[in-house]
């Protein structure tokens, strides 16, 4: 086989390699037509607990109040009166646009911040795997297309709540060589992202930054 073959062949495999590393931390990709979706532009607002009946709209707007979610959510806004479940999902919106970006330009330092330790460790791999190839990526993040509340729990002896949050997002990805050749993707396809994340905080407490603690496809 000639020694241009054989180049061509080793960086399929690297790409390949790479692309299923990206599938398993970040979620499943395919490609999508379509306009991205606008922004509704509305403000956030914050609901109160209510007791003694009647239904929480901050809670019921995104699930039934009496599920086990519904109840995770309401024993949280208990212990923190001003915590928001529709600013935490446009919260989780921001974030899932910066931790993708992030791995995207393998910025292992802002990622550390915000992902639990064997999460990081995942992602960082296959950050390592990538530059060992000598691989890069450009890509441009196009938007959220979905965002829904899939469930949430609330561990009362730890006092930590878990929100699990599905996510379809738009990007346009293309992988390089050492020597700057294109071995996959398009600068012109958008494709479609989904990921479902769950993030975990402890209620009560001063620190206000959920973390990445467990993804899925």
């Amino acid at each position: 086989m000639a020694s241009g073959g054989l180049q061509l062949l080793i960086l399929a495999a690297a790409a390949v390699f790479m692309i299923i590393r990206l599938y398993s931390v970040l979620g499943t990709r395919d490609g999508f037509e379509g306009t991205p979706e606008k922004s509704s532009g509305r403000s956030v607002k914050k609901f109160d607990v209510i007791e003694g009946g009647g239904a929480d709209a901050d809670i019921s707007d995104h699930t039934d109040p009496d599920s086990p979610t519904g109840q995770a959510l309401l024993t949280m806004k208990k212990i923190e009166p001003n915590f928001s479940v529709s600013e935490f999902l446009a919260g989780s919106r921001q974030a899932f646009e910066m931790i993708v970006m992030a791995f995207e330009t393998g910025d292992q330092e802002f990622l550390e911040q915000y992902l639990a330790p064997d999460i990081f460790e995942s992602f960082s791999g296959a950050i390592t795997a990538r530059e060992d190839q000598g691989l890069t990526v450009e890509a441009k993040f196009i938007g959220v297309r979905e965002i829904s509340l899939k469930s949430a729990d609330f561990n009362e002896i730890e006092k930590e709540g878990e929100i699990t949050i599905r996510f379809v997002g738009e990007l346009t990805s293309v992988v390089k060589d050492a020597d700057g050749k294109t071995v996959e993707g398009s600068p012109d396809v958008i494709k479609k992202q989904t990921a479902v994340w769950t993030f975990a905080r402890l209620m009560g407490t001063n620190n206000p930054d959920w973390l990445l603690v467990a993804t899925d496809e």
